[in-house]
């Protein structure tokens, strides 16, 4: 919209400028009006022509500014160590903080594939391949203090893949609060990394 003004204003203001030379065009003889007159129009449209090539450069250079302030980054998630898993953690943490200090804007998500799904329900998910073990369950409570903060106060987006749960019939009331479903973990990965977000995942 405010480049769409800014159009307007400067092709008002070439307008008006040749408008009252193209009044003065109508004192002149006759035998001079006519060449005249087609000199006038020839410049108005020149001009016009600048200040839209202008406004759509400025335009151009706005977005690419606006877009190169956004970080994007996706952290993927399909294993099912709990300290990697915490590892992760601590790795998003230090970026949006990094992020936060900066006065950098971000876009931080992390997309639950296969054993991923450990991370984002309470449930103990017995009876599937993602079952619930020792090492899950020291540090299930940790874990998901710190994920639900990440979500909750730092705006980190969570997204499980929607495959993954239906599989093993999780109904999705079981899902932690604020996490998203997508139709495919793999297919959103790829999505996203079209759209320019960097990839990370944690070895």
């Amino acid at each position: 919209m405010k480049m769409v003004l800014l159009l307007c204003v400067l092709v008002l203001m070439f307008l008006e400028k040749d408008w009252n030379e193209l009044n003065i065009c109508y004192i002149l003889s006759s035998c001079k009006r006519s060449n005249f007159l087609e000199n006038i129009m020839k410049n108005m449209f020149k001009q016009l022509l600048m200040a839209i090539l202008l406004v759509a450069s400025f335009g151009g250079s706005v977005a690419m500014a606006e877009e190169d302030e956004l970080s994007k980054v996706v952290y993927h998630a399909d294993f099912a160590d709990p300290r990697r898993f915490s590892a992760m953690l601590t790795s998003i943490n230090n970026m949006v903080t990094y992020y936060q200090n900066e006065m950098i804007e971000y876009d931080v998500r992390i997309v639950f594939v296969a054993h991923g799904i450990r991370f984002v329900t309470s449930d103990k998910l017995e009876e599937t391949p993602f079952a619930e073990d020792k090492a899950m369950a020291e540090r299930r409570e940790s874990n998901t203090g710190r994920l639900l903060t990440l979500n909750s106060v730092q705006e980190v987006k969570l997204e499980l893949c929607d495959i993954t749960r239906s599989g093993i019939g999780l109904d999705e009331s079981k899902l932690l609060e604020g996490v998203e479903s997508v139709p495919s973990g793999v297919v959103r990965i790829a999505e996203l990394q079209s759209q320019g977000f960097a990839y990370i995942k944690i070895e």
